[in-house]
């Protein structure tokens, strides 16, 4: 089983802040240890209990710390990369990873600066997963629903009540980010909630298609208490009072989940290309033409050789695609309140372009190496091959390019912004 992926360099180490590449290190070693049991473990479709420990073990939660002394966390870059690399051994865990890496930021990118340098630090010093979502379904008056999460005003804050189903975290989460109304005020406000408490219930999903060891489920909540101090924030309903800081939240989810697409297809690759080195092909060339002698050298298979050459360009394509949209929101995040509308305007077409390309490739990639490997896998004892194709469906299922490429058109025609939202 590969151990670096096939399309891709090692990670610079001079680009890790704190100047010893020990991430990259770190990382990589993370990786080879989920490589190894990767197919056990989706078969079983466990909660992520046992990958959640071997990153505790590694410093992976508490990565992502804002970059400045006398802290020594990594920025946006280095996290993407980190979810790149553990994606390509495990799509489910880089899932996981990235989501938590995004709702980590929560509290600077809707609270205070103090606010958020005491969660942060607490969540650092007792390693957290963070679990949820800022979004707020219901909130749209096109919807024609209700909030699914409300909360009620008490003389103590608020009581939390409803429930909704998330694409990872329910069955392992430290804490949990939500997005939820006041039943007083109409207003949406952005909380931070133990899902220890005995209100909060979770029902995993059980017999994924793909992404299984995310921790996807359910939650319901039954007047779970929350306090001004777990208020991270509000959310104006007028687009033109939504800071354009607190909207890259929805955007560094999609980047970061770009980044999962890309890792799987590299995993694939990178895997599929030791099968594709020693193992005979199920075609074979007709008598007397071009290369009627590989029949023992399965790599010089002139028809693999062509086929896995378009499947490295194409991951090469996505990779330069997502790079620019990386930089831009790393950029961005470091603006912080002072990102204008349209600075947040270029890095949503960015985003929305490495999110169209990547899912496109991240999908044929690993449908085409369904086909190139056919005959070496086997349900129970094969290398498993059929679970980047499902892990890369689950995962581009959950929104369409399609309004990614409109709003790309828009953008480039008319000069319109993509809507200032905290929507995915």
């Amino acid at each position: 089983m590969p151990k670096t992926s096939a399309v891709r360099p090692t990670t610079d180490p001079t680009n890790s802040p704190s100047g010893d590449g020990i991430w990259p290190r770190i990382t990589r070693e993370v990786a080879d240890d989920l490589a190894v049991d990767a197919i056990t473990r989706d078969r079983a479709g466990k909660p992520p209990h046992d990958e959640l420990c071997r990153l505790r073990e590694a410093g992976l939660p508490a990565l992502l710390l804002p970059p400045a002394p006398p802290r020594r966390g990594a920025d946006w870059r280095t996290a993407c990369a980190v979810i790149r690399e553990i994606s390509a051994a495990d799509g489910s865990i880089g899932e996981l990873l990235g989501r938590h890496y995004v709702l980590s930021w929560s509290a600077r990118l809707f609270g205070t600066p103090e606010m958020a340098d005491v969660l942060e630090l607490q969540a650092a010093e007792e390693q957290w997963l963070w679990g949820g979502s800022t979004d707020v379904p219901g909130t749209e008056p096109e919807t024609g629903s209700g909030p699914e999460l409300t909360l009620t005003p008490t003389p103590d804050g608020y009581a939390l009540n409803g429930h909704r189903s998330f694409a990872a975290g329910v069955t392992v989460a430290d804490r949990l980010v939500l997005g939820a109304v006041c039943t007083g005020t109409g207003e949406s406000l952005i909380v931070l909630v133990d899902p220890a408490h005995p209100g909060v219930t979770a029902v995993p999903a059980h017999d994924r298609l793909g992404q299984r060891l995310t921790g996807a489920g359910t939650l319901g909540f039954e007047g779970v208490p929350v306090r001004p101090g777990q208020v991270l924030g509000a959310v104006p309903h007028d687009e033109h009072d939504v800071s354009p800081f607190a909207t890259l939240a929805p955007l560094a989810l999609r980047l970061a989940l770009v980044h999962v697409g890309l890792g799987i297809a590299e995993g694939a690759l990178a895997e599929a290309r030791d099968v594709g080195r020693t193992a005979p092909r199920s075609w074979l060339p007709t008598e007397g033409t071009e290369g009627g002698g590989y029949a023992g050298q399965p790599g010089g298979d002139p028809y693999l050789l062509l086929a896995y050459g378009e499947l490295v360009a194409a991951a090469h394509t996505a990779a330069a695609v997502v790079e620019p949209a990386t930089e831009a929101l790393a950029r961005g995040l470091l603006r912080g309140r002072a990102l204008d509308v349209e600075e947040r305007a270029d890095i949503a077409v960015l985003v929305a372009a490495a999110e169209a390309v990547t899912s496109r490739s991240a999908l044929h990639i690993t449908t085409r190496i369904l086909e190139l490997t056919e005959g070496t896998d086997s349900p129970a004892g094969g290398p498993g091959f059929d679970r980047f194709w499902r892990n890369a469906r689950v995962l581009t299922a959950q929104c369409s390019p399609t309004h990614r490429l409109r709003d790309i058109g828009d953008h480039y025609l008319n000069g319109t912004h993509p809507p200032l939202t905290l929507h995915i």
